[in-house]
């Protein structure tokens, strides 16, 4: 059953990065470094090539919100899937509840899954082991101190209340 899914092809319903301008200062930055990179070349200053290190590096944390085509979060007749992280079983999961975390000015939105077994067992497969130039990179989850499993919902295609009712659907249909 887990040989043939990996993180390109998991089936099912999936959600992927969105399409907007919110992505345009990962543009800005990559842009920057280029500047200041040759800024240090021709100057031959210190400070241009530590400016053009963080730049990329801002780039390159935030490449994955760049990859719009790529299932990110998803769900098919196995579990629910997160690049990264892996597929979980439909039975390993307590609750998915959908919630609204006030932050400065605006209110985002936080997919949480909890698991009712050790994280070993939950899985079908396990992605988290990443190739090593995406080590560093942003990743579309992560684990609290109790296990339980966060997905931030902002930089989606779909609207956050959508995949919350398509994950409860599918969770209520296939564990049953």
């Amino acid at each position: 059953m887990s040989a043939n899914l990996d993180e390109r092809n998991a089936g099912g319903y999936s959600v992927a990065y969105g399409r907007d301008d919110s992505y345009f200062p990962v543009y800005v930055t990559a842009a920057l470094a280029a500047i200041f990179l040759t800024a240090a070349w021709i100057t031959a200053a210190a400070y241009w090539l530590a400016l053009a290190v963080a730049a990329a590096g801002f780039t390159y944390y935030n490449i994955p919100l760049l990859e719009t085509g790529r299932p990110t979060i998803g769900a098919n007749q196995y579990g629910i899937f997160i690049q990264a992280f892996g597929l979980l079983r439909w039975r390993a999961i307590e609750r998915i509840d959908l919630v609204e975390i006030a932050e400065r000015a605006m209110t985002v939105h936080e997919l949480q899954i909890a698991l009712n077994t050790t994280l070993a067992s939950a899985l079908v497969t396990d992605w988290r082991k990443q190739p090593i130039h995406r080590l560093l990179m942003r990743l579309p989850w992560r684990m609290d101190h109790k296990g339980v499993l966060r997905v931030s919902l902002e930089p989606f295609d779909r609207p956050p209340d959508e995949i919350h009712r398509t994950f409860l659907r599918m969770w209520r249909f296939y564990r049953s």
